[in-house]
């Protein structure tokens, strides 16, 4: 007689499969009925309700015969048109926190770059002089751009291919040469900020190279605006260590802010 998994079994096989259907959206973009049954062995009707369930949830669309992401993220011009008042007064914040002769990881990204522009004197309301023998490593070629021309500033580029959207370097080479660093600050971004308080991405290698840079610094923070709050990306940025700062310009919705600090992140509100 064949056995029937109990509620609880079922319910963790179906999380598993919601899981790799989003890693899967966020790396290709779409996902088919068909080569997600084949994947995991089960009936095409399993893997619709599958999607039906993440479509409700706003994780992704459901098109004929599978389902894309909701959204792809910005091109980094656009994204740097987006509330750059509050992306420069976190980017004032967390140059604040930079010493003389620090190595510092800085991510891709409008934010990030923000943290670069004040670092480098380009933001008139930042007054504080550079830091003195700084190192910068950065998969960003805007970033390494602004901090590479500073005198007494060294700048790494995480190398590899170049996505165009983001102006950045990802994949395995990035991944590698990052690995060759121990540094003491890393400043991340991220796509969204979920209710439940989990900070999340749109694609897997952005994901994984921000991972690996806060767990690579002595301190980590993660610099995201507001309009991040309550967006729904497909891949979690996890895990993060505890005590990393999340560097916002607007106070957080109060259970937003309770979820974050139960995760043990600590918010930081740009004046």
């Amino acid at each position: 007689m064949t056995r029937k998994p109990p509620a609880w079994e079922n319910r963790a096989l179906a999380a598993a499969r919601h899981d790799a259907i989003l890693a899967r959206l966020g790396q290709d973009g779409s996902v088919s009925v068909e080569a997600m049954a084949d994947r995991f062995g089960v009936s095409r009707e399993t893997i619709r309700r599958d999607l039906k369930a993440l479509a409700e949830r706003g994780r992704l669309a459901i098109v004929h015969g599978g389902a894309t992401r909701c959204a792809d993220e910005p091109v980094l011009a656009i994204r740097e048109r987006d509330n750059p008042a509050g992306k420069a007064a976190i980017g004032r914040v967390a140059a604040g926190v930079v010493e003389d002769g620090m190595v510092v990881l800085l991510d891709s990204g409008a934010t990030t770059l923000a943290v670069a522009n004040a670092l480098a004197g380009h933001d008139p309301l930042f007054t504080r002089p550079v830091p003195k023998g700084l190192t910068i490593c950065t998969n960003s070629l805007p970033v390494g751009l602004v901090l590479c021309r500073l005198a007494g500033v060294r700048v790494h580029i995480l190398g590899g291919e170049v996505e165009g959207a983001d102006e950045a370097a990802f994949g395995i080479e990035a991944l590698a040469a990052l690995a060759r660093f121990r540094a003491d600050l890393a400043f991340v971004g991220a796509g969204g900020i979920a209710p439940s308080g989990e900070i999340t991405d749109f694609a897997p290698f952005p994901t994984e190279l921000r991972i690996r840079m806060l767990a690579a610094a002595e301190r980590g923070y993660v610099v995201a605006d507001r309009t991040k709050f309550g967006r729904m990306t497909p891949i979690r940025l996890t895990p993060i260590p505890a005590g990393t700062g999340l560097i916002v310009d607007a106070e957080p919705p109060v259970p937003m802010r309770e979820a974050l600090t139960a995760r043990g992140l600590t918010v930081i509100v740009a004046p």
